[in-house]
């Protein structure tokens, strides 16, 4: 369901997204794949959100840049664009030139399920085009743009089947041909990683990866960690986060404890109890309260309706 803060609308499903933005509603649940020149421009171009989901949008004809948390992402030398989630997007025109009557190319909207049974930790660090200090598109050469758009092509055919027990399997399989031949795009033009960005926001999300990816390690993550480690007040990167995100940093905290959680039930044979533990959560109840609090369901009966 759509809830509001004082400046974002929050996007928490693939169908929040449709909704919003006047798409079609998706056949699946988890991913659907619009086509853009189905759609006039003012659709995506208005409304700015915050979308708890992953989108790879190829846009033709389209010279613009979309601010993305605290930076901008600039379209006019590409046309292959990659989106977190937890950051608010808006179009904005360049100069205040109007938008092209009409652009075309595909959206790729995906909720973080879909990715849950992978092996932890295993996305979106293996794609380092997520990260929002990338600010750039890519450039597509003719194949790699036919190679492209011929997976979402697989992609758009497996949404619109009835869903069986098979379908967020092989949803998950051609999600992964379009994000490989995605990496090799971006490791031909970008052939080394490119450097952490100066922003607040970046930094904090980097050290918030880099934390999960050894959870059993270390205690649960705390804003005070953080405060420290980027050498500002917790106010200070709670308003920092809240103003660009629409979210505080206790519930950015919270948004990704609960992500890694999903993956090791999905992808793991742990406990529940052992899966609080390896969180960093020192009482297992305190973990289940918390998961069914924000998602609906305790963690058994999460991983019972996968």
């Amino acid at each position: 369901m759509k809830s509001t803060t004082s400046r974002f609308t929050v996007l928490n499903t693939v169908a929040d997204f449709t909704t919003h933005y006047g798409f079609a509603p998706p056949s699946h649940p988890l991913l659907t794949v619009i086509d853009l020149a189905q759609y006039p421009p003012p659709a995506f171009a208005a409304k700015p959100a915050l979308r708890h989901l992953y989108l790879i949008v190829l846009k033709r004809h389209f010279d613009g840049q979309l601010p993305y948390g605290q930076q901008v992402y600039d379209y006019r030398q590409g046309v292959l664009g990659f989106y977190a989630p937890g950051q608010p997007v808006q179009f904005c025109p360049p100069g205040g030139v109007a938008v092209p009557a009409q652009p075309q190319g595909w959206m790729v909207v995906v909720h973080p399920d879909l990715l849950a049974r992978r092996p932890a930790g295993s996305f979106p660090g293996s794609y380092p085009f997520f990260a929002y200090r990338v600010q750039q598109a890519l450039a597509l050469s003719p194949t790699e743009d036919q190679l492209l758009t011929y997976a979402v092509t697989g992609l758009r055919q497996e949404s619109e089947q009835p869903a069986d027990a098979f379908s967020q399997q092989l949803l998950s399989t051609q999600l992964d041909v379009l994000l490989q031949y995605a990496s090799r795009a971006y490791h031909r033009q970008f052939p080394m990683q490119p450097a952490n960005g100066p922003d607040l926001l970046s930094r904090f999300e980097a050290l918030l990866a880099t934390y999960l990816d050894h959870t059993s390690e270390q205690p649960l993550p705390t804003v005070q960690h953080f405060a420290e480690a980027l050498h500002v007040s917790p106010a200070y990167l709670g308003d920092v986060l809240r103003t660009h995100t629409g979210q505080n940093a206790q519930q950015h905290l919270h948004s990704a404890l609960l992500e890694k959680a999903k993956q090791l039930l999905l992808g793991t044979s742990l406990s529940i109890r052992e899966t609080a533990f390896s969180l960093g959560f020192e009482n297992p109840s305190y973990f289940s309260r918390l998961f069914k609090d924000k998602t609906g369901l305790t963690p058994a009966a999460f991983r019972e309706s996968a």
